[in-house]
């Protein structure tokens, strides 16, 4: 049985191109001195034993292995002699098909445990190796269940997902991650939103004119970066604590009991493999609106327990919205008309005159306004997001994924809602929502442009950077950074959309607020994002779904890179009803 507590290690190294030997030996010395200090698993980077940017299937030929092989023969007799768990990234070969791979193995005290071939390829791999066949696996061994990815997999939440439900209590992610500062927010949220650890061996340094970003870490089940080594070559040190892992929470609820996977389905496709301008556009149906210029606004304050005196406060800051910012659609907290406290004693009918007089508000601004509020309606009660515009009354959401606050008083909704206004498609969710990656990929599937997310979520969701002493090039920003981590910024770069969030902003009840709207592409620099509120407000930030005069979409949140770039015949357990 594994012990509740163990000593972990990641290994931050830069390797040589051509000079494989040198790397392993260089690579044995640092995992012998982790093994030394205690440390039961060790993690090394991708790629570590030869270096990463190959030009073709030739040019690494000489420093393919299979495995098992000789390089995972050396580290298995450190592990034997240790007694300890070792990650290693190289390059395979697959003596049955002379196929090359970019494979992280596992090798404990009696050889190799297994491995994970990059099942999500970067640009580099298609150069020479084929995507990974042998993927998302989760081993179980004495010191606790492990799982593998390699780089780019991580990019795709689907990823980790699938490995946190088979119940690995430990991703050991390894990578050549660029493009960024490190810890790079990816990572926390995978850590964060499935309440298992990660641990992030990243190279650093430069090769072939690619600058890696470094910052290797041990990321706590909580999103909190427990120990972190910004640049160089070194040994970061933690503890893995399995009983917190194996609790499974986010944010203090457990989040796998509150998945909803019936209404995940649409996980399995893929809207994007195909010109979204014509499969939106298929047999006539719901062809993606024309696309404009635009401006999304969120607003977060603190709702009280009178109706009227939300009401008031809306119409107030909405006005001031409006004359400052100029918005095409603003964003209200969940529960925002009704309150947040027994929300259920003050539940209103959609035609109640306070969801009336909303609706007059927003066409008096000539507007569009989302708003949240306790439904009552024939089939019970609702955590209800209503939207309105110039036009009327356009729609209403009730919230999917239901925490424990909510689940003393509301029904759980059933269906996603869409909407096609002139700022784009626009989604819906609700607070609690927006922890599961599946409700933002689901809308983005749906060709959403936008997601709105009123919300009432209390508890830490962001983090601070202090800076980093790796050379990026402008404008990849390397200073200090109050929020270089926000996990609803990754909500909307991982699925391709503007994420409008506007949460309650209520200290003393530890609602932090933090609203923002956030872009759809989370390696633009300078971000694409309004500012992030720490006090009751409104910020404001431009959305574009124009395209060029072209038969292909131009823009990122009608493209959608990512998203199309997903491999779904590897996610069917995404959507299994009992796991």
């Amino acid at each position: 049985m594994a012990s509740e507590r163990f000593k972990a290690a990641s290994i931050q190294f830069e390797p040589t191109m051509f000079e494989k030997e040198r790397n392993i030996q260089r690579l044995l010395e640092m995992t012998s001195e982790a093994a030394t200090a205690g440390a039961r698993l060790i993690v090394t980077p991708e790629m570590g034993t030869t270096g990463y940017c190959w030009y073709d299937r030739a040019e690494v030929k000489p420093f393919v292995e299979t495995v098992p092989g000789p390089t995972t023969d050396v580290f298995h007799s450190l592990a034997k002699q240790f007694g300890c768990y070792i990650v290693v990234g190289m390059p395979e070969v697959d003596a049955s098909t002379d196929l090359y791979y970019n494979t992280a193995v596992l090798i404990g005290p009696s050889g190799v445990v297994g491995k994970h071939r990059k099942s999500h390829p970067y640009i580099s791999e298609p150069k020479w190796a084929a995507s990974g066949d042998i993927a998302h696996i989760v081993f179980e061994t004495e010191i606790g269940r492990i799982a593998l990815l390699v780089c780019m997999d991580l990019h795709f939440f689907e990823t980790a997902r699938l490995e946190a439900l088979a119940g690995a209590d430990v991703i050991c992610h390894i990578s050549n991650w660029l493009q960024e500062r490190a810890p790079a927010p990816y990572w926390i949220n995978r850590a964060f939103e499935n309440g298992c650890y990660v641990i992030e061996s990243n190279r650093w340094g430069l090769e072939r004119t690619v600058q890696f970003s470094g910052g290797s870490c041990i990321i706590e089940p909580d999103g909190n970066v427990q120990a972190v080594l910004d640049s160089g070559d070194g040994i970061v040190h933690g503890e893995i604590d399995l009983a917190r892992a194996r609790r499974r929470e986010v944010l203090s609820e457990p989040i796998f009991e509150d998945r909803r996977p019936e209404l995940y389905a649409n996980l399995m496709t893929n809207s994007f493999t195909w010109n979204p301008r014509d499969f939106f556009k298929l047999y006539g149906y719901q062809p993606l609106p024309p696309g404009q210029r635009s401006r999304a606004a969120v607003v977060q304050f603190t709702p009280t327990d009178d109706v009227e005196q939300n009401l008031a406060r809306i119409e107030v800051l909405a006005k001031e919205a409006v004359s400052e910012e100029k918005p095409d659609l603003i964003v209200f907290p969940e529960l925002s008309m009704t309150g947040i406290g027994a929300p259920g004693d003050r539940a209103l009918d959609i035609k109640d005159q306070a969801v009336t007089r909303l609706v007059r508000l927003a066409a008096r601004l000539r507007v569009h306004i989302i708003a949240g509020f306790a439904e009552r309606a024939a089939e019970g009660l609702f955590n209800t997001a209503v939207l309105a515009g110039p036009e009327g009354l356009v729609g209403s959401y009730r919230k999917i994924h239901l925490n424990a606050r909510d689940k003393i008083w509301a029904s759980a909704g059933s269906d996603w809602k869409v909407f096609d206004l002139p700022i784009g498609r626009v989604g819906l969710l609700i607070g609690h929502d927006a922890l599961f990656p599946e409700a933002v990929r689901s809308l983005s599937l749906l060709g959403c442009d936008l997601v709105a997310c009123p919300a009432a979520i209390a508890g830490q969701f962001t983090g601070a950077h202090e800076g980093t002493s790796i050379r990026h090039n402008y404008p990849i920003p390397t200073g200090a950074d109050p929020h270089h981590w926000h996990a609803f910024r990754v909500r909307g770069g991982e699925s391709n959309v503007y994420f409008a969030f506007a949460n309650v902003y209520d200290p003393d009840r530890g609602y932090l607020g933090k609203s923002a709207v956030f872009g759809p592409d989370a390696f633009a620099f300078p971000r694409q994002e309004s500012a992030i509120l720490d006090d009751e407000g409104f910020a404001a930030a431009s959305v574009d779904t124009t395209n060029l005069d072209t038969p292909y979409p131009t823009n990122i949140v009608r493209r959608k890179d990512l998203v199309m770039m997903r491999l779904p015949h590897h996610y069917p357990a995404l959507v299994k009803w009992h796991q």
